[in-house]
């Protein structure tokens, strides 16, 4: 499988990933690791940012797909087939449609820079 073939099969795992969040199928294990992996997969802040040249990156191209990885060999075969099918009707045009499910992501960011802003002036 080349890279671009990859590339195509994490945008479809990802939010197959979420979806098997919500299945009561899906063990409490895989649930915990794959509500780690869609959190960071939709936060605007990187464990390491971009900006920093060549390992900036290297988190996006390892800890994304291999948190993605590991959380699907821990959801059962079937469950995860169905939710990358279903995971497919979640994209129109190439980008999310239900795109408010970043919502709880930036808002948890923002509480943190809050308190370790309000942390530093007091």
């Amino acid at each position: 499988m080349n890279l671009k073939e990859r590339a195509k099969k994490l945008k479809t795992d990802i939010p197959a990933v979420f979806l098997a969040l919500k299945r009561t199928e899906t063990p409490l294990r895989a649930k915990i690791l794959a509500g780690i992996t869609v959190g960071y997969a939709l936060s605007p802040i990187d464990l390491i940012p971009d900006f920093i040249p060549v390992l900036g990156y290297l988190d996006d191209i390892i800890l994304l797909p291999a948190l993605v990885a590991l959380t699907v060999k821990l959801i059962p075969p079937e469950v995860i087939e169905d939710c990358r099918k279903d995971a497919e009707t979640l994209w129109e045009s190439g980008k999310p449609r239900k795109w408010y499910y970043a919502v709880p992501i930036v808002l948890l960011w923002l509480l943190i820079i809050f308190i370790v802003i309000k942390a530093i002036w007091l």
